[in-house]
C-alpha cells in the first residue's frame, strides 16, 4: 500500500537535524564506557572493543535488511483489512536501501539516525551479557536485533504502522506516540538485555549455593560517570532529531526538548542519589548514574509534549525505581545484570512510554503523520493513555518472546557464554590475548565455585 506522503523539511528543520545526528554519537561513547566501567577491569579492553563491533555490526544489518522492514512514512508498505480499517505491518523497500535516492534529504537522514539508533539499542545488552558473552555470540545477535527485531517494532511506530494507527482505526489518542524511542530504541534494547541473562545465567560466584547475591561492584566508576555525561550530549541529539523527522516537530520546539531531557535526567540523577542514601547510608556512584541515565531514557517518548514540570516528575520516578528494580531483579529472581540495563532502559523505557499517555498535550501542528492524514490535531488527548498500554503489551508480548526465540536458537546453534575457565581469568585474555591495564594484576580468585 502507498501513504500520504510525510511533508518535507524545511531548510532550517533540515539543519537542525543534520546538527543533532551528529551528536548522537556521543550516546553511543556514553553508553560504551558506562558498560565497561560497571564490569571487571579484566574484561575492559573487551568491553570497549565489542561495543565497536556492535555498532559496526548493527549498522550493517541495518543497511542491508532493518531498513527494507521499517521503510517511512509515504513509502511502500504490506497491510491487511480487518473490520474495514486498514493495518500496515510491514514495509516493503528493497535490500540494500537500493529504494532511498542520494538527494532525498529526508530519507537519507532518517537512514543515518536510524543507523545510529539501532547501534545504541544493540550496546544495552551488553552491560547485561558482561563479563561472559562471546563477542562472535555478541555480532550474531546484534544482527538479529538489527536485521528483524528493532525495524519491525520502529515500523509500527515511526513507519507509519499499525500502533501508529490506533487513533484513526480505533480513537485512540493519536496513536501509540515516542517521539525519541523511549520504547523503540531503550526497550527493545532492554527486553534484548533480560532475554540475554536468562539465556546466559548469572556470573560465575554472583551466588552462593543458598542463592545469595555477592556484591560485585564495578572498575571503574570515573568512566560510569564521564559516560553519563557523554550520554546528556547524545540524547539531547537523538530526542531533537527524531522529534523533527518522525512529528513533524517545529524548530522552535527543539528549544523545549532539550530542556526537558536535562531536567528528566538530572532529576532521576538525584532521586537515584537520594534513595541509595536513605536505604545505605551513603549514595551509590553507580546506581545513581544509573537513575542519570534511566531519566535520559523516560524523558525520550513524550519530551517535545510535556511541560517541565512533567519532565521532572518522569524523571523523579525513574530514578527512584531503578535502586528497587536492581535490588529486586538480583534479590527475587536471580537476574544478573552488571550494568543495570534492564532497570534503565526496558523498565524505564516503559515508563516513559506510560508517562506520554499521562502529562503529554498535544498542539497542531506538532504531530503530522501518517496516522492523522489531515493533520487536525487538537488539544484534545482522549484515549491516548490506552494507546500507550497498547504499545507496551505489543513490546512485552510480542518483541520479548521474538528477541528470546531468536537469541535461544542462536544459543544453540552458537553458544554464547565463555567456559567457567576463560571467565575465571577474564574476557580480556581468553578473547584478546590481552589485558587492558596489563601492569596490574587484574585476576584475583574472588569466585566460590558450586
Amino acid at each position: 500500500m502507498n501513504q500520504l506522503p510525510f511533508p518535507p523539511l524545511s531548510c532550517v528543520s533540515a539543519v537542525l537535524c543534520i546538527f543533532f545526528i551528529f551528536l548522537v554519537p556521543f550516546a553511543l561513547a556514553g553508553l560504551a564506557l558506562i558498560n565497561t566501567g560497571l564490569g571487571r577491569s579484566r574484561s575492559a579492553a573487551h568491553a570497549m572493543l565489542t561495543s565497536l563491533c556492535v555498532i559496526a555490526v548493527a549498522a550493517l544489518a541495518y543497511v542491508i535488511f532493518g531498513f527494507a522492514w521499517q521503510g517511512y512514512i509515504g513509502r511502500l508498505s504490506h497491510a491487511f483489512t480487518v473490520g474495514g480499517h486498514t493495518w500496515n505491518w510491514i514495509a516493503s523497500e528493497p535490500l540494500f536501501t537500493r529504494g532511498v535516492g542520494r538527494d532525498d534529504l529526508t530519507i537519507t537522514l532518517v537512514l543515518f539516525l536510524q543507523m545510529l539508533s539501532v547501534s545504541l539499542a544493540g550496546l544495552i545488552p551488553l552491560g547485561a551479557g558482561a563479563d561472559r558473552w562471546r563477542l562472535s555470540a555478541i555480532c550474531a545477535s546484534t544482527a538479529l536485533l538489527a536485521g528483524v527485531t528493532y525495524p519491525l517494532f520502529a515500523h509500527w511506530v515511526w513507519g507509519g504502522g499499525w500502533l501508529a494507527q490506533l487513533g484513526v482505526n480505533y480513537g485512540l489518542g493519536h496513536g501509540f506516540v515516542d517521539a525519541g524511542g523511549s520504547g523503540t530504541i531503550q526497550a527493545v534494547g532492554g527486553l534484548t538485555a533480560l532475554s540475554m541473562t536468562w539465556i546466559l545465567g548469572p556470573r560465575r560466584g554472583k551466588y552462593s549455593t543458598e542463592g545469595i547475591p555477592a556484591a560485585v561492584p564495578g572498575h571503574n566508576p570515573v568512566y560510569v560517570l564521564f559516560g553519563c555525561l557523554l550520554a546528556l550530549v547524545g540524547w539531547l541529539g537523538l530526542n531533537s532529531a527524531s522529534a523533527i523527522l518522525f512529528y513533524g516537530i517545529q524548530p522552535a520546539w527543539v528549544v523545549t526538548i532539550a530542556v526537558n531531557t536535562f531536567l528528566a535526567a538530572g532529576s532521576a540523577g538525584l532521586a537515584a542519589l537520594v534513595t541509595t542514601r536513605v536505604r545505605f547510608g551513603k549514595p551509590d556512584a553507580s546506581l545513581s548514574a544509573n537513575g542519570w541515565v534511566g531519566g535520559l531514557v523516560a524523558s525520550s517518548a513524550a519530551c517535545p509534549f510535556i511541560n517541565p514540570a512533567g519532565a521532572i516528575i518522569i524523571g523523579l520516578i525513574a530514578g527512584a525505581l531503578i535502586p528497587f528494580s536492581v535490588e529486586w531483579l538480583e534479590l527475587h529472581l536471580t537476574v544478573d545484570d552488571p550494568g543495570g540495563a534492564i532497570s534503565v532502559h526496558a523498565l524505564c523505557g516503559i515508563w516513559g512510554i506510560f508517562a506520554l499517555g499521562l502529562f503529554a498535550r498535544f498542539s497542531a501542528p506538532v504531530l503530522n503523520v501518517a496516522n492523522n492524514p489531515a493533520g487536525d490535531f487538537g488539544a484534545g488527548d482522549a484515549g491516548q493513555w490506552v494507546a500507550q498500554l497498547v504499545g507496551i503489551a505489543t513490546l512485552i508480548g510480542f518483541v520479548l518472546p521474538l528477541t528470546y526465540g531468536l537469541n535461544w536458537v542462536l544459543h544453540r546453534l552458537l553458544p554464547q557464554r565463555v567456559a567457567g575457565e576463560d571467565e575465571r581469568q577474564g574476557m580480556d585474555l581468553t578473547e584478546l590475548g590481552a589485558g587492558a591495564y596489563p601492569e596490574f594484576v587484574t585476576h584475583t580468585d574472588e569466585f566460590t565455585l558450586r
